[in-house]
Order: C-alpha cells, then sequence, then structure tokens
C-alpha cells in the first residue's frame, strides 16, 4: 500500500528538477518585464525632453513670438504656438535621417500656413539647425547635452520682445506696432514685402496684412 503511494527516488528527483525549471522561467521573465517596463519608462522620459527641447527652441524664436504677440494666428495663436511644438516633434520621430532644408520647408510652410507669415530674416536655417542639433542629441543619448541646451534656450526666451504701444502724431491708417529689441530684431512679413525699418537702430515696424 505504502509502496503504491510514495514517489520513488527518480520521481522525487524528476519533480524538484520540474519546479526548479518553472521557477527559474518565472523569475526571467518577471526581470524581462521589469527590464521592458524601465526601458518604456526611460525611453518616454528621453522622448518627453526632445520635446522640452523643441519647444525651447521655437518659444525662444523671435519670429514666431512677434507673429504671436501681434495676433497673425488669431486669438489662438498661442495654442498653435503650442501645436507647433507636438507636430514638430512628431516629424522628426516620423522621418528618419531629416536634412536641415526639409526641416526648413516643414517649418516654412508651419508659419505660412498658421500665422500667414513669411520668415525672411535669416533666422529660419538658425532655428532649424538647433532643432536637428537637438534631435541628433535625443538619439545619440546625450540627455544631459541636451538638458544643458533646453536651459541656455529657456534663459534666453526670458528675454522676450515685448511690443510698447505706438505713439505718433500721424494717423496712417495701418495697425502699425513698434517692437524693440536690446539686439536685431527679425523682420516678419504675412507674404508682404520685408517690413520697413524705422532710422532708430534697434526698433523694427511689423505690419500685419489686412
Amino acid at each position: 500500500m505504502i509502496s503504491n503511494i510514495l514517489f520513488d527516488q527518480g520521481e522525487i528527483s524528476s519533480v524538484s528538477s520540474l519546479d526548479s525549471f518553472c521557477l527559474i522561467r518565472i523569475r526571467f521573465f518577471t526581470r524581462l518585464f521589469e527590464s521592458v517596463r524601465s526601458n518604456m519608462a526611460a525611453s518616454n522620459h528621453s522622448r518627453e525632453l526632445f520635446t522640452a527641447g523643441v519647444r525651447a527652441v521655437l518659444h525662444s524664436w523671435p519670429v514666431l513670438q512677434i507673429a504671436v504677440d501681434n495676433g497673425f494666428g488669431g486669438v489662438y495663436g498661442q495654442q498653435k504656438a503650442d501645436w507647433m511644438v507636438d507636430v514638430v516633434q512628431q516629424y522628426f520621430h516620423d522621418n528618419a535621417d531629416l536634412q536641415q532644408c526639409e526641416v526648413e520647408d516643414f517649418i516654412a510652410e508651419l508659419m505660412d500656413q498658421e500665422f500667414d507669415t513669411v520668415v525672411d530674416d535669416g533666422s529660419l536655417p538658425q532655428v532649424c539647425d538647433s532643432l536637428v542639433q537637438a534631435f541628433s542629441q535625443w538619439q545619440q543619448g546625450a540627455l544631459e547635452q541636451l538638458q544643458q541646451t533646453i536651459n541656455t534656450l529657456t534663459q534666453k526666451k526670458s528675454q522676450r520682445v515685448t511690443a510698447p504701444p505706438t505713439h505718433s502724431d500721424e494717423d496712417s491708417g495701418d495697425e502699425t506696432q513698434v517692437m524693440e529689441c536690446e539686439s536685431s530684431v527679425p523682420s516678419v512679413s504675412s507674404r508682404d514685402p520685408p517690413p520697413p525699418r524705422d532710422e532708430e537702430a534697434g526698433w523694427t515696424v511689423v505690419r500685419k496684412k489686412k
């Protein structure tokens, strides 16, 4: 009777081996799942950092600031500027090995369609070069360097261009705003020739298309 319900030594050894094998597999897949979850979290964080880089580049761009501040994009100009950040970062992720000229064409088209604005001050190549460099840093995993770039651009953004009221005795009938900046201010037009510059250094007249 007893011999019928007891395992012999070989069966006990087989059962123990099976249990050990199952335990090893459980531990393996548990660690694999934790590793995948950790990598996904790190990937999401790094992608968010690139998005922050795009935001820092675009929001510190004086041309976009002028377009938003002067209502070139309508009442939702700021929302459009924020939307541009998502569109541009997705554009980089969806297209491999982008050339700077392709990025320039894409940004120029967005500015034209969303803000009715033509960028003619020569700043577009610089902005697109900054975007390409930020994406390259993200691809190479140079996240600390990317963060430093973001910090530098964020500080630059604090020197925003302000639009003081225009004081003039002449009524030209045009909606004209005079902008002052510590350095050169880009000329921005809406499918029009470059805006006229005042004789005083550091002033730029920006005209919104009627």
